[in-house]
This record gives C-alpha cells, structure tokens and sequence, in this order.
C-alpha cells in the first residue's frame, strides 16, 4: 500500500506524476497529438507553482537562467539548478499563461530560476518556437520508409537514451515454466551446430499451441537462452527468471504434419516443424534455444522522481556474466517491482552494506559491531516487472554490488 499524503506534499507528489511528465513524451507514436490539460491539472499546476524547494536545496552554482540546448538531458538540467535531482518536480513553476501545453521543454527554451521567501522556483519561458508548447519548426526532410521516434523528436529527453535502449528489447525477466514451455528450435538446416543472421531453422510449439502463420507482427519472435534463477538476496526466495537474448527470428511457415508409411506398410501421421529466418542475432543460437512473441514497441520517456511509499529493497544481480561490480551507466536488477509500487523513473539512493568486524578497543572484551550502512549514488527505474526491476546506476562514489541496499532517496 502506498502511504498517503495530504495537503502541498501531495500536490506536489501528484503533481510529478503529471507535471514533469508534461516535460517528455510519455508513450509516443510517430504521429503527433495533443495532450490534455484537465481542470484539476490546472488546478495543481497553480498551487503548486506557488510552491517550491527551499534555497539551500539549490545546486552551489545554479543559474538564474538557462538557454536549453542540443544534446541537453532532463536528469543533467535537474542536477545544474538542484542537489537533488530528483526533486525537479517541486522545483518546477508552471505559467499557464506562456505554456498552455506544458507537455515538453525544447532546445531554445529559456528556463528562469526565481527566488522568492526562502523559496526557489523554475518557470520556462519564450519557446524557441511558437509560445503554445509547439516543438520549433524546422524543415526536415525524410525518406519513404518505416520510422519509430519520439512524439516531436526534438525535445530533450531524461538521460542519454542509448544508455539503455538496448535492454528495452535483450533481457526478459519471465515466471517459473514461461521458457520451459515456449517453442522451441529443434533442427537446422545441413545439420549445422550453430545459427546466425540469415539462417533457416525449424522449431516446435506444444501440441495444445503449435506454431501458426499470422499477420505481420505476429510472426516476429525473440530467442532466449538459460533462464537464470533471480533470488532475493536476503530470503533467497527465487523472485523470477532472467532469459538470456540471442536473437530475432521470424515465422515463415506453421507447423504441420504428413503421413509416412511406416515400415510394416502402416500409414502415421508425423510432425512437421514450423520454419523460421534468422534476422539478428546478438550470439550464435542452437537447438533447444526458446521463442518468445515480439512485444509491442513502446517509446518511453522516463519522468524522474522519487517514490511516493516508502521503498526498502536490494540489488539482486548486474546485468552481464563478467560484471562483479556494477559502475555508473551499468545496468543492475532490484528485489522490487509493479507489486511494490515502483514505476518506471523512480530514483532510489544506494546504500553500502556497512562492514561487520570485531571492537578490540577495549582490553580483552572483544565486541561485534556492524558499521552504518553509507549512501553509494543513485539509480533510476527503467524497466519494471511484477517482482524485479532493471534501473539504471545514474552515478556512484564506489563500485555498487549484489546486495546492496536501495532506498527512498530522501
């Protein structure tokens, strides 16, 4: 259960669910849209411009002003006007008046600090642009093909983007038996041990759900590899199962059978495999490798804030075999997810497991003591399941490891 809050705390928390998402896209298409403004939107949005974080919370060196540029992060400018990134949303003062649709901040725009009793806050001003929260026109020239992007591509986004597309699409965290029970690669083609980009194979499903043709999407898959067990690293309970991605494949033709007559003259009816194409490949695959459906493409900007409940959990595992201590920019996985509370661009602080060692101070009474558990950086939240989460180590004053702690940031 999420605790509850009242009064400006929760304006300001319910606010940044909503008021910095009003900074990114938050789920896009290549087809712009216009996103609402509800009456109680508006009405948060005014108290809680009248809100804000006190001075000391401001970064040494903040600006009064700042012109956004190219190649600008959200996370980056949080951290140029704040100690706490994460507390942008109560930092943020939206005028209404200037940005009727306060949905993104552009290269161009001018961000202004104000301090007023004790108080600082930020409001944006002219856009590079049109004053309605209209990305700037520009003249852009594209080609006759199939494109993804960001909903009006040239706002900023939160962080560097390639800092963690790839693990939008390799790792899957699945339930005990999902993998088990994909189909799977039985046969190559000339009896070759290992396959690559533009091979042929051949693969089953089970009997109750054989491999079948159908349109476009739905006969793209992903191939996974050893399901690793993911235990919390407290009760040890096995918390889910990280897949191993090898590859793409794609559905070419279903599953059948045929009738062969056996040697004593006796017609059977025996299985034929579906035939898939190998379209990428991250390692060589091989038999026995699993399928799993392609999803749906998501295009996610992340809104950068701190938990609304409270959050008490550890890191269970890096991401990569020959990672022992995860650095800033790595991937790790926590004991927490959706079950928990936790959403996509929660920040969590890490905190160093204090060391336990033996008081010898004092002359023959030896004491065991265990040393307070040290902040270690941050991390964000970018891909929860119902029990995990893959975050983001957004920066660290030590090499971060299995066990580690993650809590509020605050």
């Amino acid at each position: 259960m999420m605790a509850q809050t009242s009064g400006a705390g929760a304006a300001l928390r319910r606010w940044g669910g909503w008021a910095l998402c009003g900074t990114l896209a938050a789920f896009a298409t290549a087809q712009a849209q216009t996103f609402p403004i509800t009456a109680d939107q508006k009405a948060t949005a005014q108290q809680v411009a009248q809100a804000g974080v006190p001075l000391s919370e401001l970064a040494a060196n903040a600006p009064d002003q700042y012109t956004v540029k190219s190649g600008d992060t959200l996370w980056a400018i949080s951290g140029l006007f704040l100690k706490s990134p994460w507390r942008w949303p109560e930092l943020w003062g939206m005028n209404l008046q200037e940005v009727r649709n306060p949905h993104r901040i552009y290269p161009g725009q001018q961000l202004f600090l104000d301090k007023a009793n004790g108080l600082a806050r930020l409001r944006m001003g002219q856009a590079g642009g049109s004053a309605d929260g209209q990305p700037p026109t520009e003249t852009v020239k594209v080609s006759p093909r199939t494109r993804y992007e960001t909903l009006a591509d040239s706002a900023i986004p939160t962080l560097q983007t390639h800092l963690i597309e790839p693990f939008l699409a390799e790792p899957v965290i699945v339930n005990d038996g999902v993998l088990q029970a994909a189909p799977r690669i039985v046969a190559t083609q000339e009896g070759r041990v290992l396959l690559s980009r533009g091979d042929r194979a051949y693969a089953r499903g089970n009997p109750e759900a054989p491999l079948t043709l159908g349109k476009g999407r739905a006969n793209d898959f992903r191939v996974f590899r050893d399901a690793t067990p993911l235990r919390d690293p407290v009760t040890k309970a096995v918390l889910g199962y990280e897949a191993q991605y090898v590859g793409k494949a794609v559905l070419v033709r279903g599953e059948g059978s045929r009738d062969v007559v056996d040697g004593d003259g006796k017609k059977q009816s025996t299985p034929v495999p579906a035939t898939i194409d190998i379209v990428a490949s991250k390692e060589e695959m091989r038999t026995g490798d699993r399928l799993l459906p392609e999803p749906p493409r998501e295009l996610v900007s992340y809104v950068p804030r701190a938990p609304e409940g409270k959050v008490a959990g550890a890191i269970v595992s890096m991401y990569g075999t020959a990672v022992a201590n995860a650095a800033q920019n790595q991937i790790v996985v926590i004991n927490r997810g959706t079950a928990d509370g936790i959403e996509s661009g929660h920040v969590l602080a890490i905190l160093k497991d204090g060391q336990s060692l033996l008081d010898r101070t004092q002359p023959g009474r030896p004491t065991a003591i265990k040393l307070p558990d040290e902040r270690n950086g941050l991390l964000m939240v970018f891909r929860p399941f119902e029990k995990l989460s893959y975050a983001l180590i957004l920066e660290t004053s030590e090499g971060v490891k299995v066990g580690d702690r993650v809590v509020n940031p605050r």
